[in-house]
């Protein structure tokens, strides 16, 4: 008997053989999506808990595969916040330093509390504060060694593998060392080159010097085998060190506490230096307009593809501490112009590890400072940052009290959301639209094409929300792009917050004026948050 096969089905048929072949060595394409401003979770759907650490590349000893590690704290204030981000949180508890892997950066694994806090308690008395850390392979004695801020120490854990149990080894007062017993902030660096791997940290009082010590064994203890200070000027936190290009740069966050700051950079061909421009960091292009994704620096990630090398810059949002938004890890890619990095904010983008390429995904939300988070304080503020606009926005009085740092008539530019707020709309921030006497105002801000990332002509959908009282002649929300104005009206009072949009936008030329035009009686106010541009 002659049995015909149909094309389609000799295609199952191979496919099905092909699969039977490979079995479990077949790789299914995953995503691919690093989606910021949003909690993060495993590729099981469990929360990722890891503050203030870093992420290494070692040989899983269980399989042999070479993975990311991913380490970070976790601390009892991050679950609460999770679980309800309509309060602030106050205080701060550890709990463990956690372990993820991943093979793609994308899709993690929980694989244990690599350093739990019995283990601190049980040899140093107390964990008041575990802070910045990160983990180093040491040949000298094939051993994992976990270098974190401890109290007012630093204490260096071991253990055989990388996803532990580390266990207590050593203590440091770096007071002999530096003049304070503590790090102001501290990640390991390891050199992808040398394989020799490095602490830089920061004076611990002040911030205002930054040092580079180099990770080894010293009297039969993993310790700092050297102290070379590379800076000293303006305080500096948040230090962490990546190398692109043959170059070593070290980046640092102002001090702003718990809030998000400038990306701050110093580069150099020899990892102890001299780093230019001497004594002076330099901001960052591209993390003027939100403070680097509304983040301090924390950790780098080069990803070598087949195709190219891209550096991932890492930054911490402690949300858990300071209520601004809702993600703790916020990951952009930075691109490089000679020994000039640019920081490419992006909401949403996809990376190939295996190629090291990246582009912007379709949801990207291109506004800058959208949910207003990025700006802590009262503004205009006359404190640290000393601030007249809000960050990435315009606010253009064209009558009514003008916006003047210091002025007790100076309108504020945003609003103290109240824990009902946050129930609608992100964190402890959002725009406030509002005077004492008859105003006009505009505020906006224009979205334009950056050398790395296309503001794409096409179809848009700009959203945002808001609440108002009824004293207005005019209030709308706008966006102006290739000459033509799109607009909404908000014709009435809404006590809560409402959802308003521009559906069909049309972009060009890779730009984009959006905003907000009102014009109020005295005492009108108006709440504006969580403004969204979209591709469609």
């Amino acid at each position: 008997m002659n049995l015909k096969i149909s094309s389609s089905c000799q295609i199952a048929l191979i496919s099905f053989v092909f699969v039977l072949i490979l079995g479990p060595h077949l790789t299914l394409a995953q995503k691919t999506n690093i989606k910021n401003d949003t909690f993060w979770n495993t590729k099981n759907g469990k929360p990722i808990y890891s503050q203030g650490g870093g992420i290494f590349t070692f040989t899983d000893p269980k399989d042999g595969v070479k993975k990311y590690f991913w380490y970070g704290a976790h601390y009892k204030e991050a679950e609460l916040y999770r679980n309800d981000p309509t309060i602030t949180q106050k205080g701060v508890h550890f709990k463990a330093v956690t372990c993820y892997t991943s093979t793609d950066l994308v899709n993690w694994e929980y694989k244990s509390n690599a350093l739990e806090r019995s283990e601190v308690e049980q040899n140093y008395s107390s964990a008041h504060w575990m802070g910045r850390l990160g983990v180093a392979y040491v040949k000298e004695i094939d051993k994992y060694a976990m270098f974190v801020q401890h109290n007012n120490g630093v204490l260096i854990a071991l253990s055989d593998i990388p996803t532990g149990p580390f266990k207590g080894h050593n203590r440091l007062d770096m007071t002999d060392r530096i003049g304070t017993p503590n790090t102001g902030d501290q990640t390991v660096f390891t050199d992808p080159d040398t394989g020799i791997s490095y602490l830089v940290y920061s004076y611990g009082r002040g911030r205002n010097k930054i040092y580079i010590s180099e990770i080894g064994v010293k009297d039969g203890k993993v310790d700092l085998l050297d102290v070379t200070q590379i800076f000293r000027g303006k305080g500096r936190e948040g230090n962490c060190m990546v190398k692109h290009n043959g170059k070593y740069y070290v980046f640092a966050s102002n001090l702003y506490g718990w809030d998000s700051s400038y990306a701050y950079y110093l580069v150099s061909d020899d990892i102890r230096g001299p780093y230019l421009p001497n004594n002076k960091m330099l901001i960052t292009p591209g993390s003027y307009d939100d403070y680097a994704h509304v983040t301090q620096t924390g950790f780098f990630v080069n990803v070598n593809g087949t195709e190219k090398e891209t550096v991932i810059y890492c930054g911490d949002r402690w949300a858990d501490f300071a209520g601004n938004g809702l993600g703790y890890n916020q990951w952009c890619p930075l691109s490089f112009e000679g020994e000039t990095p640019y920081f490419n904010s992006l909401n949403s983008w996809v990376l190939n590890e295996s190629t090291g390429e990246w582009s912007v995904s379709k949801d990207n939300n291109f506004v800058k400072n959208g949910s207003f988070e990025a700006d802590r304080k009262e503004i205009p503020s006359p404190v640290k940052p000393i601030q007249e606009q809000l960050l990435g926005w315009h606010s253009e009085v064209k009558q009514g009290n003008v916006i003047v740092v210091g002025s007790d008539e100076s309108p504020v530019l945003n609003f103290s959301n109240s824990r009902e707020d946050r129930r609608h709309v992100i964190g402890e921030r959002s725009l406030n639209i509002a005077d004492n006497i008859e105003f006009k105002r505009k505020v906006f801000q224009i979205l334009a094409s950056t050398p790395y990332v296309d503001l794409k002509d096409g179809s848009y959908k700009l959203s945002a929300k808001i609440k108002n009282s009824g004293n207005f002649e005019k209030l709308e929300m706008y966006a102006e792009s290739g000459g033509k104005r799109r607009f909404t009206k908000i014709t009435k009072q809404n006590n809560n917050w409402i959802n308003i949009n521009i559906k069909d936008l049309e972009v060009t030329n890779g730009k984009v004026e959006i905003g907000f035009v009102a014009h109020g009686e005295a005492e009108a106010n108006c709440q504006v948050d969580d403004v969204i541009l979209v591709q469609n």
